[in-house]
């Protein structure tokens, strides 16, 4: 029960954070007479970006973590497919490389 839980508050924040992530990364001040909107876009952008490393990283542990649990299994049982759980533990690893470089953009921006 607990792991459907938590699967379910992963789910539900990733979908939570989809939503805002684009809309605070986004964010623009509204014109040049409000100077002190500088500060709160930088913040925002700020935010964003941590967001969006946080969370796909967040991801990509939660994914290792079955990953692995069910790897392990299955090198018990059948050692001749060990290459293909190194690749399927590798591949989460872009998910927080793609966190890393949206990241970098909403910040470089």
């Amino acid at each position: 029960m607990i792991k459907n839980r938590l699967a379910k508050w992963v789910f539900g924040s990733t979908v939570v954070a989809a939503w805002l992530v684009p809309a605070i990364a986004f964010a623009q001040e509204s014109g040049a007479a409000e100077v002190s909107a500088d500060w709160q876009t930088s913040a925002a952008k700020a935010g964003a970006a941590g967001m969006a490393m946080g969370l796909s990283a967040l991801g990509a542990g939660y994914a290792q973590a079955k990953i692995g649990s069910a790897g392990a299994g299955t090198l018990a049982e059948r050692p001749e497919v060990s290459i293909w759980i190194i690749t399927l533990q590798a591949l989460p690893e872009i998910i927080v490389l793609l966190g890393f470089v949206s990241a970098i953009m909403i910040n470089g921006s």
